[in-house]
């Protein structure tokens, strides 16, 4: 564990946090609470959502409801000018002492710009995926950031080999899942009862509408062979009301699936699932760490895919799970957990469901990926990112140098 301690300045300093999605306010929340820790006195704001604000931090403009990836994203580029806008003239007034964007790079890199067109030092907490596609971005980055906090073990030799300032400081995930967290007994599980099966169609709301029509066709499938299946869904703020309105749809047109659906309830409902349906991103990593097994899954639209998706996109895997298993290089051979990404289709939602027909009918299938994921949890198990996360900031701040490495993550 490190000792070193960061400078503080003798007058009050002035952060400045941008986040665009549910994922990335969760993350930010805990970087707030860590700089209070290291300063009392630091003033926080910036643009984000409910868990910034609930943390301490002043919140200009709500940015977090209305997340969008893809051709939606794209629409939404019109509010977020308004609010680069606003932010330019604010700075202008007001410039902080250090600007931070939390993940989402198309919408940080503008904040970014216009921090470092003023003068302001740019910190980029969560690396952008550089090393999976678009790597022509490395210019930008180089140019609009000052230091990145890498959260994936490869990415700090990565970025610095391409001459950008970067550490690895841990994943957020593991400073915000419960301290102690055990599978149920092998006697509570299935085949031992009937299966619980967790439908995890994502933190936003396009995401969420794109996935969740294909989980209930696959939950349909398997309440025809597992008739006493139950099945859990936990939501976001975002999300509470699109899920809830395509499930009423579904059973009121198609089959009613006894389904449990609850806001803010992952850490609650994951660990009672024998198996999880869920979409790629952040949320693989924090099923894996409850040990529960999964089939990871991301709607996307074919002809987008065909024509740019596979071509653009380097690595082999898109979830998260595999990637930290292997490595940004590892084949299909190596994955961990099994993904659809993209599904589509009849064939997509007909391969899914027979996978996961296959996990119940082999439970040892099942009792394989826990040891998998126990085993890879275990290696990055490490809290501490959002504090080295807040002492890079720290560090940024007093007009230091970070310190490369930061040391070993907090245990």
């Amino acid at each position: 564990m490190t000792t070193d301690q960061p400078t503080i300045s003798s007058h009050p300093g002035r952060v400045f946090i941008t986040v665009a999605e549910v994922s990335g306010d969760k993350h930010a929340a805990q970087l707030v609470r860590a700089l209070r820790q290291i300063d009392p006195t630091l003033q926080v704001e910036g643009h984000g959502g409910p868990e910034m604000a609930a943390a301490g931090a002043t919140i200009h403009r709500e940015t977090v409801g209305r997340a969008a990836m893809g051709w939606r994203g794209a629409l939404r580029a019109a509010e977020i000018y308004r609010v680069l806008r606003w932010t330019r003239r604010y700075f202008d007034d007001n410039p902080p002492d250090l600007q931070i964007g939390v993940d989402s790079p198309s919408m940080n890199f503008h904040f970014a710009r216009a921090a470092k067109e003023r003068g302001v030092p740019v910190l980029q907490y969560v690396a952008p995926q550089l090393w999976a596609w678009a790597e022509w971005r490395m210019k930008k980055l180089r140019r609009w950031v000052d230091h990145v906090a890498c959260i994936l073990p490869f990415e700090e030799e990565y970025f610095r080999r391409h001459g950008v300032s970067a550490t690895f400081v841990g994943h957020p995930l593991f400073d915000e899942l419960p301290p102690r967290r055990h599978p149920p007994p092998v006697e509570q599980r299935f085949p031992n009862k009937p299966p619980v099966i967790g439908l995890l169609p994502g933190s936003r709301k396009s995401v969420a509408a794109a996935n969740f029509w294909g989980m209930l066709e696959v939950a349909t499938a398997l309440k025809k062979e597992f008739s006493n299946t139950r099945f859990v869904v936990p939501t976001t703020r975002a999300t509470e009301k699109v899920v809830g309105d395509i499930a009423g749809i579904w059973q009121r047109e198609f089959e009613a699936l006894n389904l449990n659906i609850r806001q803010d309830a992952f850490d609650e409902m994951v660990p009672r699932c024998d198996l999880c349906l869920t979409v790629s991103g952040t949320a693989t990593l924090h099923v894996a760490g409850h040990n529960v097994p999964m089939i990871v899954v991301y709607h996307g639209n074919p002809l987008l895919w065909h024509a740019l998706g596979r071509w653009l996109i380097k690595v082999p895997t898109r979830t998260l799970v595999n990637l930290l298993a292997a490595g940004p290089g590892a084949s299909p051979r190596q994955h961990v957990t099994p993904e659809f990404t993209p599904w589509y289709g009849r064939a997509g939602i007909d391969a899914v469901a027979n996978l996961a027909l296959d996990h119940l009918r082999h439970p040892e299938k099942l009792e394989d990926q826990r040891r998998k994921l126990d085993a890879l949890v275990r290696s990055l198990d490490k809290p501490g990112a959002s504090m080295n996360a807040a002492r890079d900031a720290i560090d940024m701040m007093a007009g230091n140098a970070v310190r490369q490495p930061r040391g070993e993550i907090l245990r």
